[in-house]
């Protein structure tokens, strides 16, 4: 082959080489959307999406209605407290009853209990009896229909989409439940404003039995088999047996943690910056939209630290937030707060799955939701309980200092430090069983 040949051969290898690396940048750059492209998540998302839109905006309309009944933080951290107990208290069995029951039977049952409560709830509101009592109940049994419908909602998205696609699509899956926090306060406004507060209940209950109907569409009942059954036992030994499932565990934990003040602070700080009482609804709002921004940042591969980094992110703009400063600088803290939560809730859960055997898939995924949901009902009680006494600024550092803890060491130590530390927790745990690779930077 001559100069000439060489030289065109080169250059025709080089051109295809660029168009390569210009179609994987473009991929890249669609971020997490493009998941939406196939049928069967496509229509996933959407009932989705509509059921979390539901829930939030009853989740809007308890909060800013509780704290006008009781005018108590305190009352607001009780309620919510009672909305995600069910993750603390029975979360660890959720995956052992899908797994004994079906995991279609389970998530459309699940569906079904929360549309009668949260009709109950419409009706009672409608003739204008609703109180404290009542709400903190609906709460409660609309808490514990979502600690059994969780881990095996999370464990059957990876299903719909191939595996490379799975990290996006779990993404997605939180920007569903976060785009209800973004429109859901909007919408109660206009709700409030034109038809009243008792059809925030009854759309919710509306939106449960749309996503119940979609579900059946997705899953017949000859495509969703029962699996083996694990002792929970077994998944506890699973998770602490490997010191990466328990770090990702723990910054899950830390993320509900330190975003707990924008919700059950949020009343409090509106009252402080002498804005209107409805401000707690674009608190949330902007929480929210955080998490779709969030989502349109180009998809990685998944490795911890890129969990960690945006969890110190998110504990510094939850304090912003809580300082006062400005309405406007603690809505621009929300939404850094939402982007940060959503990147490292993201990379957690598709690490989670990675690292989990299908066998243990669904009841890792309960695992996961006591340490997303099952802590909540503790934060928000701390956040309340410190926020009467020492003030919502106290309050807040308090809430995000696990989040900067757990973050620090996955950020500072070395990769070598890091293998010496999983090889001693390892031993020390009795077992010389290799997690999936992944890198440590």
């Amino acid at each position: 082959m001559g100069p000439a040949a060489r030289a065109a051969s080169t250059s025709t290898a080089g051109a295809s080489r660029l168009r390569s690396i210009g179609r994987k940048y473009a991929a890249d750059r669609t971020g997490a959307w493009r998941v939406l492209q196939q049928p069967a998540f496509r229509a996933y998302f959407i009932g989705c999406t509509i059921s979390n839109l539901g829930t939030w905006l009853q989740n809007t309309a308890q909060l800013i209605l509780a704290y006008r009944l009781t005018h108590s933080v305190l009352a607001v951290a009780l309620i919510t407290s009672a909305q995600f107990s069910g993750f603390l208290t029975i979360g660890p069995w959720a995956g052992s009853l899908g797994a004994r029951l079906g995991r279609r039977n389970v998530l459309i049952g699940a569906q079904l209990l929360s549309f009668v409560i949260t009709g109950i709830l419409a009706c009672v509101e409608f003739t204008g009896r609703l109180t404290e009592l009542e709400l903190f109940f609906g709460a409660l049994g609309t808490g514990l229909a979502l600690t059994f419908a969780l881990p095996i909602q999370t464990a059957m998205v990876s299903g719909l989409v191939q595996e490379k696609d799975r990290k996006a699509a779990l993404a997605l899956n939180s920007v569903s439940y976060n785009a209800g926090r973004t429109l859901a306060p909007l919408l109660y406004l206009a709700v409030l404003a034109s038809i009243g507060t008792a059809w925030a209940f009854a759309l919710n209950s509306i939106s449960f039995l749309a996503f119940a109907l979609i579900v059946i569409g997705l899953y017949p009942r000859a495509t969703i088999g029962q699996q083996a059954r694990v002792r929970h036992r077994d998944v506890f030994g699973f998770a602490l047996q490997r010191p990466r499932i328990a770090l990702l565990l723990l910054m899950v934990a830390a993320v509900t943690f330190a975003d707990d003040p924008v919700l059950v602070l949020g009343p409090s700080l509106a009252q402080k910056l002498g804005v209107p009482s409805f401000w707690p609804a674009y608190f949330l709002a902007a929480l929210g939209i955080g998490t779709v921004v969030g989502a349109m940042f180009p998809t990685r591969p998944a490795k911890t630290r890129r969990a960690a980094v945006p969890l110190a992110i998110l504990a510094i703009a939850v304090v912003v937030f809580a300082l006062g400063v400005d309405r406007w600088v603690s809505l621009a803290a929300a939404v850094v707060a939402g982007i940060a939560g959503l990147l490292t809730g993201a990379a957690s859960q598709a690490l989670l799955l990675k690292m989990a055997t299908p066998q243990h898939a669904v009841q890792v995924m309960a695992l996961w939701g006591v340490a997303w949901a099952g802590t909540k009902p503790i934060a928000s009680l701390a956040d309340g309980l410190i926020a009467s006494h020492l003030g919502i600024q106290t309050a807040a550092v308090i809430l995000a200092l696990p989040a900067v803890l757990v973050a620090a060491p996955e950020i500072c130590l070395s990769k070598r430090r890091k293998i010496q530390l999983k090889n001693f927790m390892a031993h020390r745990n009795g077992t010389r069983r290799q997690e999936p690779q992944e890198s440590a930077a």
